[in-house]
């Protein structure tokens, strides 16, 4: 480790290398160093040879999201599953893909990995709050190859807000109904070549749904220009949640007699808290060419408190739920408790380089970057002999740590002014290991060592047939690392688990063929050579980690298209119709048996040609926003997402515990209203979710029915001075 912390602190020292005409700092607006997927300059859209969603500051405001899971169902390709209704766990699935714990889409915040262990441990137990966002990007296609490690699905980019260039103050309050309660302060401002922001804030409710929780969030954004060609960001951040998430749901026969949010586990516990920090240096060596680098790290506590329980009969249960004549209907609270102990550690440095140049007459634009990534993680089970134990019997305990070396090389020819072909290769190098210390309560020192390399190749191709209508089309190689602890078992044995391996392709066209009118269709093809299926009870199984889970296909249309009849009618008023909608089948392409045991009876079942779980094949979303000149504003927006299977052998009737079964289609509607007082700089809102109140089953995972929130009202007041 002394080794990479040297390598960071030279990196850091040479970044500050500037000119010696110091005096020559730019004294006009400038922005934050960082990494974007898109970009921030108008245009760039369409250079991208690949499908995109992007949502600024001013749509999130009058969204007013009280999850980011509210964001996310507007992407058309995205299936959002809701396991406790606030989002605090990310359960998202790109075009067909399993959304357990987003581990096949690569996360970042402001261009640096977010999941709490990006190549041996990709689920996302930690959400960026989208309280602190001013944006989202969203990118699908070859596009994807620039990050990594997974190229899977795609990318999410996080990102926060920038200090303001003049001083500003904000408060920000929302309450509303269970306790709900957010609070915010800020403060920012730009002195010459010096700028920043400072940001808390307080988040809590009381038995939204079945969720308690309390969130405080702190966090500091820095940037210096040293001249005109070299800035410097800084982002340091602390988070801390406490919250009675649980993997327990109910059964099928409490929800069906309206027993809808009972908090099952009173005493299940989770503690997560998380210290960031990252250094980014954008160095403009002439007018064609910059280096930007990025150094980041973070850490990462998880400690999780489950209390055991049974859906089958015993004798000394503490509490009893559900219906006990019915087979299945009913859960058993035992005694004891699982305390699931894990830490981890992440740190990395990137630096990317950028020149544009010309061969002959064609014009070039040249991506390269290279990557070091450590991290490692520190895990325990503790087993506790009471329901509220905050400590018992050490039953097992590990550290995996990996490294990882990547780059990237993407060149865009423009071959043509019509034409851009753009090119690139990707590969990662992971190389990890497996420390047991004690296993099964029993004291073991078993290391094994393993490593994956692979080259992810990738290919776009943007056409313009006018100056409205752009075709694009790309292909690309999907790679993600297998997981340490499912690569390498608990003997110490490397086991068979492969990386996931797909080709993915897409068509599409973006127009704009009236001034206020804009629609994109992309139509995609995900063919897996290799798809790791989840087995772990997060993802509903009754194992651990993942299996090879064979071929499988993706295929479907995405469609989007927004429309102002304000600017087509020529008024004062923004009256803004947009809509997104994929359809999509993703199904099992190769010959796979599941063994199934009801009572006496044994089926084997190919599940050949089975859908996919959680992987609907239609979802819609329309909203009317109405921006008036007078300061009023509204916006309504409704979701539909079509019936979806919960387990492989894609199983209709739901069984009496909850655990599989179809789910149905629904509805929600959301609305929210804005009035803004130019005057006094501040805005007043309410918020209302699930407007009509629906119930409905949001997942059967992990262990049983999680029921959509209810209706949620909030209001709230937004002041800058």
């Amino acid at each position: 480790m002394h080794k990479f912390y040297f390598l960071l602190f030279f990196v850091f020292v040479n970044a500050q290398i500037i000119s010696q005409d110091f005096k020559d700092s730019i004294k006009s607006k400038f922005e934050l160093p960082q990494i974007d997927i898109i970009g921030r300059r108008q245009g760039l859209i369409n250079r991208i040879p690949g499908s995109i969603y992007r949502i600024g500051n001013e749509q999130l405001k009058l969204i007013s999201p009280i999850s980011g899971n509210e964001v996310f169902k507007r992407a058309a390709g995205i299936n959002v599953v809701d396991e406790e209704g606030m989002g605090l766990r990310l359960n998202l699935g790109i075009r067909g893909l399993d959304p357990d714990r987003s581990r096949t889409i690569l996360v970042l915040e402001d261009g640096i990995p977010v999941s709490i262990a990006p190549y041996g441990e990709p689920e996302m137990y930690y959400t960026p709050p989208i309280d602190k966002m001013s944006g989202i990007e969203v990118l699908k296609g070859s596009g994807s190859i620039l990050f990594g490690p997974q190229t899977i699905a795609g990318v999410i980019n996080y990102l926060t807000t920038d200090p303001p260039q003049s001083s500003t103050a904000s408060l920000t309050l929302k309450g509303g109904q269970d306790g709900i309660f957010f609070g915010k302060l800020g403060y920012g401002t730009t002195h010459g070549n010096v700028g920043f922001l400072l940001n808390a804030f307080r988040k809590q409710g009381d038995n939204v749904g079945v969720l308690r929780y309390r969130i405080s969030d702190a966090n500091a954004k820095f940037k210096i220009a040293f001249s005109k060609k070299s800035t410097l960001g800084v982002k340091v951040a602390a988070y801390d949640e406490v919250s009675n998430a649980t993997y327990v749901g109910i059964t099928q026969v409490m929800y069906e007699r309206g027993e809808y949010y009972p908090i099952l586990p009173e005493n299940d516990n989770l503690d997560v808290r998380r210290y960031t920090a990252s250094i980014t240096h954008d160095y403009k060596i002439s007018e064609n060419s910059s280096l930007v680098t990025t150094i980041y790290g973070y850490n990462t506590d998880r400690i999780w408190r489950r209390q055991d329980f049974s859906r089958t009969f015993i004798s000394n249960a503490t509490r009893i739920w559900g219906d006990t004549t019915i087979s299945g209907g009913s859960i058993y609270m035992r005694s004891t408790t699982g305390i699931r102990d894990r830490r981890f550690q992440v740190a990395g440095i990137e630096p990317r380089f950028f020149i544009s140049y010309e061969i002959g007459k064609i014009k070039n634009e040249l991506d390269m970057g290279i990557r070091y990534h450590y991290e490692r993680a520190f895990e325990k089970r503790i087993n506790g002999s009471k329901p509220d134990a905050e400590s018992g019997a050490l039953v097992s305990d590990e550290i995996r740590t990996g490294n990882a070396f990547s780059g990237f090389v993407q060149n865009r020819f423009y071959f043509t002014k019509n034409l851009t072909v753009t090119p690139g290769i990707r590969y990662e190098s992971f190389f990890f290991d497996r420390n047991i210390l004690r296993n099964n309560s029993r004291d073991t020192n078993v290391l094994a060592s393993s490593d994956n390399f692979q080259l992810i190749p990738g290919l776009g191709i943007s056409y313009y047939v006018n100056k409205k209508i752009n075709l694009f089309t790309g292909i690309h190689r999907g790679h993600a690392p297998p997981r340490i602890k499912d690569a390498i078992n608990t003997n110490g044995e490397v086991t068979e688990l492969d990386a996931e391996l797909s080709w993915n392709t897409e068509l599409g066209v973006r127009a704009n063929l009236i001034n206020p009118l804009y629609f994109e269709l992309t139509g995609y093809y995900l063919d897996f050579s290799n798809q790791v299926i989840p087995v772990s009870v997060s993802s509903g199984g009754t194992g651990s980690g993942l299996v090879n889970g064979g071929k499988t296909k993706h295929f479907g249309v995405e469609a989007g298209f927004s429309i102002d009849f304000g600017k087509f009618f020529s008024t004062n008023y923004n009256i803004i119709l947009s809509s997104n909608a994929t359809f999509s089948r993703s199904k099992y392409n190769s010959d796979r048996f599941i063994t199934r045991i009801n009572g006496s009876d044994t089926n084997i079942t190919n599940v050949r040609d089975n859908d996919l779980p959680y992987a609907p094949n239609i979802n819609l979303t329309a909203s009317l926003e109405f921006l008036s000149p007078v300061g009023f504003d509204f916006l309504v927006t409704g979701n539909y997402v079509g019936k979806q299977f919960t387990d492989e052998l894609n199983m209709v009737l739901p069984s009496n515990d909850g655990l599989t079964g179809e789910l149905s289609s629904r509805f929600i509607i959301d609305l929210t209203a804005r009035y803004t007082l130019k005057k006094f700089n501040s805005s007043l809102y309410i918020s209302i979710k699930n407007l009509s109140d629906e119930r409905y089953i949001a997942s059967r995972r992990p262990q049983g029915i999680k029921v959509g929130l209810p209706r949620v009202i909030t209001a709230g007041i937004d002041l800058k001075f």
